[in-house]
């Protein structure tokens, strides 16, 4: 709940309209499609859409008020309709969560890496909130839009903020982000090839993660992965305590006797401040430990008990990419479409070997953004399938590398080529068999959830 004005003092616009300064908006929203009755929706204006398009579906749908530029309103007669107009939305809503931050003093977790920020969120949350008021990044809000407005739902009654942040799309992103959220406690969790071809080198993305490091204070904590070897070096520019989570024997909080259990999850044997506790935690791959380790070291940092951490792994949100989806012919799809770069698609091939199937299928489309790394990016993840999976569908021309690398690796695979969805549903309507377990990957703007749901609504119907 933030009144009117807040928003004017905080973004230094001015009211229009039939509005008061008392008026008290329930939320404040940037998509129309949102909108509630007692919002705020600010009119956004973006590369490919301006948000002053939906400013009457906004009012259509509930909205108390919406935020506006000068120069839109100038060009449109709104008559008594609420409005606050500044002369830029997206400044304007930055400054209203610089102001708002400023109002509390919650602890507040900023989160970055290549991948596992927002699994990472989720299970930080789940842990902070055995013992106090958390409010987190909703969805995936990380940029300079999603940041600001996960910010605002911070209340009086909040504790502990755990925030996504920045996604590597330009040097300096995290540092705005930063000056915005104040972040107290800065997690780092990883450097791949994620982004690759929008930051060109490793070293670049490196650099773009580190300002989560540089802008923490004196008296906060970075918590980083030591086996991640430009993630360790950031600790040469921390100003604050550095503590280290890994499963190499120089980290402060590690790992060792790691073991999978499929579907149940991992072991592991944890080893903090001179203790050894047995610990079992429902998080899917041996690659999750790291997930499991940077919520201990938080946790411990926020004075949170061994039990209460370990009841915070038994939260159900804490799983929030990977879901199992029953599906046609009697096989079960691993839907793990929400993003993909080599990183995480070596990772969940580690996680379907790990898993008992009577046949482990693999389903690659496209990883984008890899620049330079994009073809043996590819070829890696092709290598590794070979040695995994029964079978293998690939959709796109990047994908492709893979199947090729795949049957060059073990001539006797079938793999199956195709150019788009359409393709890819017909090929699995066909190959799919009772019992197989397959794994669904690509990058984001592929939507191959679409093909998950096609898969899986066909079974529901029968």
């Amino acid at each position: 709940m933030i009144r009117a004005h807040d928003v004017l003092t905080g973004t230094g616009g001015r009211l229009a309209g039939d509005l008061s300064r008392n008026e008290l908006f329930r939320r404040v929203v940037h998509d129309s499609r949102d909108v509630q009755p007692d919002d705020l929706f600010v009119a956004i204006r973006g590369e490919n859409q301006d948000g002053h398009r939906f400013v009457p579906d906004a009012y259509e749908n509930g909205a108390t008020a919406v935020l506006v530029s000068e120069e839109w309103y100038s060009r449109y007669n709104l008559g008594d309709l609420p409005a606050i107009v500044v002369p830029d939305t997206l400044v304007a809503l930055q400054e209203l969560a610089t102001y708002w931050r400023s109002l509390f003093t919650p602890h507040v977790i900023g989160i970055t890496g290549s991948i596992g920020k927002s699994s990472t969120k989720e299970v930080l949350a789940a842990i902070a909130g055995q013992r106090f008021r958390v409010t987190r990044s909703a969805k995936s809000f990380n940029n300079e839009v999603g940041l600001p407005l996960s910010v605002l739902e911070v209340t009086p009654d909040t504790e502990v903020v755990v925030l996504e942040m920045g996604g590597a799309y330009r040097f300096g992103e995290i540092s705005e982000l930063a000056a915005i959220a104040r972040p107290t406690i800065g997690v780092v969790t990883n450097v791949s090839h994620s982004h690759l071809g929008r930051m060109g080198t490793l070293e670049a993305i490196a650099e773009t993660k580190a300002e989560l490091v540089d802008s923490l204070p004196e008296h906060g904590v970075a918590v980083l992965n030591y086996d991640d070897e430009r993630v360790r070096k950031m600790a040469e520019r921390a100003k604050c305590p550095v503590v280290f989570y890994g499963l190499d024997d120089t980290a402060d909080i590690r790992a060792t006797d790691l073991e999978s259990h499929g579907l149940e999850g991992i072991s592991f044997t944890l080893h903090h401040r001179g203790r050894r506790d047995h610990v079992s935690v429902p998080l899917l791959g041996r690659h999750s430990v790291h997930m499991a380790l940077a919520g201990f070291a938080v946790g411990f940092q926020l004075g949170l008990a061994f039990e209460e951490i370990m009841a915070g792994f038994q939260q159900p949100n804490i799983q929030l990419r990977l879901l199992l989806v029953p599906a046609i012919n009697g096989a079960t799809l691993l839907d793990d479409t929400y993003n993909a770069n080599p990183a995480s698609s070596l990772a969940a091939l580690n996680l379907l070997d790990e898993l008992d199937a009577r046949r482990k299928v693999a389903v690659f489309g496209d990883m984008m953004e890899l620049g330079d790394f994009e073809r043996e990016g590819h070829r890696m993840v092709g290598d590794r399938a070979s040695q995994v999976v029964d079978e293998l569908f690939v959709m796109g021309e990047r994908a492709r590398i893979i199947g090729e690398e795949a049957q060059r690796a073990r001539p006797s695979l079938p793999v199956t080529f195709v150019a788009d969805k359409a393709g890819l549903a017909v090929a699995l309507r066909e190959g799919l068999r009772d019992g197989d377990l397959v794994l669904i990957k690509g990058s984001r703007s592929l939507q191959l959830e679409t093909v998950v749901a096609d898969l899986r609504n066909e079974r529901d119907e029968e």
